[in-house]
This record gives structure tokens, sequence and C-alpha cells, in this order.
């Protein structure tokens, strides 16, 4: 698959059993879509792949598929416990006919490279399809250094790609100039865009985009094509928003705005909570002033719908 642009990690919708929305689900991903998001990212941490059962994971990658049909491809998140359960979850994903795996490093054990990169390795060589690599240090405790990101794109012929979330910028310049253009870079904190596109970066994978996936769009191709004053101007605008994408409860807050647009609820599986109080209190007010001062946009963007 191609690796380029806007790729949301999509949310989960639940129903009020907390069951999964699959309905909603589908029409989530064709609405993004259809804004001009590039391809669809399930089963990640936003879409909180570690509260979900192996058949629940695969039940999603199919409506996912069937709704995106031959019009954007699918990519899922590969995360488990033991590297025997991931290895399970990308064969499974080839078999839903996803294009793609991003690859993340197992949950809560933390180690060293040789046996972070065993687990990464067993995950890629599970399956052919494209893989992108996740780098985030700052959830799950472990650090790709460039270097190591060099040494798996010389040694894999199918990554692809990476996911830089260690919140440095630097480290996109610095990966590219170890390996060049054979990595498609993408940014994963959605409050790095801007700076992550001066650095080199071709692409976002974004949270925000749940439920703003025109103006993501917008900012990402404003900064693309080099249209710094008004890429800049959409930034401001977005950073209330966007810095929910950086904090413990971003799942919470994201899908609080994909309430508050009208394109989603705010449901979570245990053990999140939905927000209350000071804290909900909090949020809309920031989420209500973005609304009320969002850009007119020239694009005409798709009608939303509830869940």
């Amino acid at each position: 698959m191609k690796w380029n642009g806007v790729i949301p990690a999509i949310t989960t919708c639940f129903d009020k059993n907390l069951n999964v929305d699959h309905g909603f689900l589908a029409e989530h991903c064709r609405w993004m879509i259809d804004e001009g998001c590039t391809a669809i990212v399930a089963l990640g941490s936003l879409g909180e792949g570690a509260t979900l059962t192996f058949d629940e994971k695969v039940a999603i990658l199919r409506t996912c598929r069937k709704a995106l049909g031959g019009n954007a491809p699918l990519v899922a998140a590969i995360s488990a416990l033991s590297t025997a359960e991931a290895v399970r979850i990308a064969q499974a994903a080839e078999a839903a006919g996803c294009d793609g795996i991003m690859v993340l490093p197992p949950y809560v054990y933390r180690s060293d490279w040789r046996e972070m990169k065993a687990h990464i390795v067993a995950v890629l060589r599970a399956t052919p399809l494209s893989a992108m690599l996740y780098n985030n240090p700052v959830a799950y405790g472990t650090d790709f250094l460039p270097e190591q990101i060099e040494e798996l794109a010389d040694e894999h012929t199918n990554l692809h790609a990476v996911k830089e979330s260690s919140t440095d910028v630097r480290r996109v310049s610095a990966i590219r100039a170890l390996i060049g253009d054979r990595l498609a870079i993408f940014v994963g904190v959605d409050d790095a865009i801007l700076e992550g596109i001066g650095a080199g970066a071709c692409g976002w994978i974004a949270g925000l985009v749940n439920a703003l996936p025109g103006e993501s769009v917008d900012l990402f191709e404003l900064a693309m094509r080099g249209e710094h004053d008004a890429a800049f101007a959409l930034y401001r605008w977005f950073l209330p928003l966007l810095r929910m994408d950086t904090v413990p409860k971003f799942v919470q807050l994201i899908k609080l705005v994909q309430q508050e647009v009208g394109m989603g609820n705010a449901r979570v599986r245990p053990p999140r909570l939905e927000l209350a109080g000071e804290e909900l209190d909090r949020a809309l007010s920031t989420i209500h002033e973005a609304l009320r001062n969002k850009p007119a946009r020239e694009r005409k963007t798709a009608t939303p719908a509830n869940a």
C-alpha cells in the first residue's frame, strides 16, 4: 500500500451495552475517507484495542474492510501482551483483507533492543503485508531509536513506514538522515504535525480527525504545499483540540469531541470511564469555544450522524 496523507487512528464506537456498534463504525470509516483521508488504522490505542477480544478485533477489521471497499486501504494495529498473540492478530488481519499492519511493542513488558527487535521481527515475518513500525516511548516505555529503525528497514523489505510519536520532532529528521526516503515517516502526535512536516514527515496518523476530518486534511495539505501563513492560522485554532490527543485520557476526550460534533458518542470501556464533574466541564468549555470559532471551509463537508 502507499503510505501517505492523513490516516485516522479510528475510535471504536460502542452501543449502550458497550458492544461494538458495527453500523456506526462502517459509516464513520466512509465519512472520513469522503473528507479526504487516505486510509484507516483500526484497533489501535485510540480504538481501545486493549479492551477488545480477538474475535471482536477480527469482526471490526471485516466491518471496516467492507465499508471501505476498494476506495481506501485498511491497516490493522498489532498490539498484544505476547509475541504469539501479536503474530496471530497479524495473520488474522491478512485473512480479513487488510492492506497493511501497524506494529506496536508488546503491552506492559519493557525490555532491551534484543527482545523488542525479536518481537517486531516475528510480526513482520508473520505476514507479507506492508508494515509500519509504531514508536511511542511515552505510552509504551519502549523507544525505537533511529539507528534501530534503520536496522529493521535494512533487514525487512515489508517495513515501509514508521509512526514517530516520541514527541521529539528532531527524530523525524534523524530518521530521514539515516535512511532517506526508504521509509514513509508519519507524525503520530496531533500537536506536532506542522513541525513534523517541516522536518520531513509525509503523513499523519491522527486522532482528532475522528471528529474533524475536513479540518485535519486541510491543515495537512496546507502544510505540505508550503502555505505557511494559512497553515499556522488553522493550526492556532485547532491546537486546543489537538492537544487532547497527548494526555492520558485522550480516548475519552476525542470521543467527547466526536459526540459534540454529532459524529459518535462518548462511551468507553472500563477501566476507562467517561469524563465527569469539573473535568468534563473544562473539556466541554474548550470544545465549545473551538466549535464556535471554527473557520469556514471551501471544501464541502459530509453530513455527520449521531451514534
